[in-house]
């Protein structure tokens, strides 16, 4: 009597490294969120198509003999000893900075495909709305889908293929006295069916607004934009109605819309209570505290106009006390590293002289890279959830 036995999951292994391969881009991915959320090609995208992202190397760990170096040898002469350095190789990565050109080596990136509705769906998994509380206003609805029940008829596109082999796999023992897949019929076909669940979310409005004065250059404009462009995209895909309020200011400010917001040059000084009072403005006369989660968040380059610091101190505090959170953003200047004051002192200003700093949250960007850990620790999870 021979015994057979036939490994199956061969016939599945394409479609099994296919999925690793998918989830370790993924992995990868999550480790450098930092550098690709402010990706030029992302933000300049139109946010509808699939967008590449640079990625290290996912070679998997294995010997190789590096036949670039000419004293290989397979044996040694005898003479060492348990912990003697045989050899240190170069780091890749470490480039020679400005100046001629280097001999060294640099590290491998590759461009992973990825559609940016997944790409967010990554950066957005621990973000929400801090503090959010129950309004006294009725709650809007946000809609979501939900697989719950199994049925005998429905599209193709919703069978499920394990339901069907187990319930074929019934019917054959039944019949015939041996289980087995085969012979499928109408009968063993089983599908998915959903059903739209609604949950409610309080009212929230989010004002976001940005300094466009002469001193915020190219640099400071991208990561500004770039910061609003994964919170817009972070509203709507969390949540179904977040109003957004979209305000621009100089020495004075103005509501505008979100195409004007996010193309607008810089020009003109400096005076942030402009857009401060705008704010209470709008609020006041739209969106009372009472029925309205608040969330006005500012991005500037911390200049200001010497005799104004005083008026936006104050106007800051009453948006804190009316608001569920404040956030300020301060942009330096290019290339800088670690805390190093630009011209502007705005930060510094409110972290010294705010009396309500229980939900302000102020942070300093110094580089594209710091704009992920921004969103993270603006909508960190904290506070009360609804």
């Amino acid at each position: 009597m021979s015994i057979q036995r036939n490994d199956w999951s061969l016939q599945r292994k394409g479609i099994i490294d296919q999925e690793r391969h998918k989830e370790r881009v993924k992995e990868a991915i999550r480790k450098n969120l930092g550098s690709i959320v402010s990706n030029e090609a992302i933000i300049l995208s139109d946010g509808k198509r699939s967008v590449k992202v640079p990625i290290r190397s996912l070679d998997e760990y294995k010997f190789r003999y590096d036949y670039r170096k000419r004293k290989h040898v397979g044996q040694g002469d005898g003479k060492t000893r348990v912990g003697d350095v045989l050899g240190r190789e170069s780091q890749q990565g470490k480039g020679q900075g400005a100046g001629p050109a280097g001999q060294g080596e640099g590290a491998e990136y590759y461009e992973a495909e990825i559609n940016i509705d997944e790409l967010a769906a990554l950066i957005f998994e621990d973000l929400q709305l801090p503090f959010l509380e129950e309004k006294a206003k009725k709650a809007v609805p946000a809609k979501t889908t939900r697989f719950d029940e199994i049925r005998r008829t429905g599209v193709l596109a919703n069978l499920d293929k394990r339901r069907m082999i187990l319930e074929n796999i019934r019917r054959n023992a039944r019949e015939q006295g041996r289980a087995r897949f085969g012979n499928v019929k109408r009968e063993d076909l089983r599908f998915k069916t959903w059903e739209e669940q609604y949950r409610y979310e309080s009212n929230a409005v989010v004002l976001a607004l940005m300094d466009v004065s002469g001193s915020m250059g190219e640099f400071k404009k991208y990561i500004a934009r770039s910061f609003y462009f994964w919170m817009v995209r972070f509203l709507r895909t969390k949540y179904d109605n977040v109003e957004i309020v979209f305000i621009s200011h100089h020495t004075e400010a103005r509501e505008v819309t979100e195409e004007q917001f996010f193309t607008q040059g810089e020009s003109g000084g400096t005076v942030v209570s402009s857009a401060y009072q705008l704010a209470l403005d709008i609020i006041r006369a739209r969106y009372n505290p009472r029925d309205w989660n608040i969330y006005p968040f500012h991005f500037s380059d911390g200049d200001n106009y010497y005799s104004d610091n005083e008026e936006a101190v104050r106007l800051a505090d009453e948006l804190i006390a009316t608001c569920n959170l404040f956030g300020y953003g301060e942009i330096g200047e290019e290339g800088t590293s670690g805390y190093r004051r630009s011209s502007g002192a705005l930060l510094s200003i409110f972290k010294d002289r705010l009396k309500h700093k229980e939900r302000f949250i102020g942070v300093r960007i110094d580089d594209k890279e710091d704009v992920y850990p921004a969103l993270k620790e603006f909508f960190g999870t904290r506070g009360i959830e609804v």
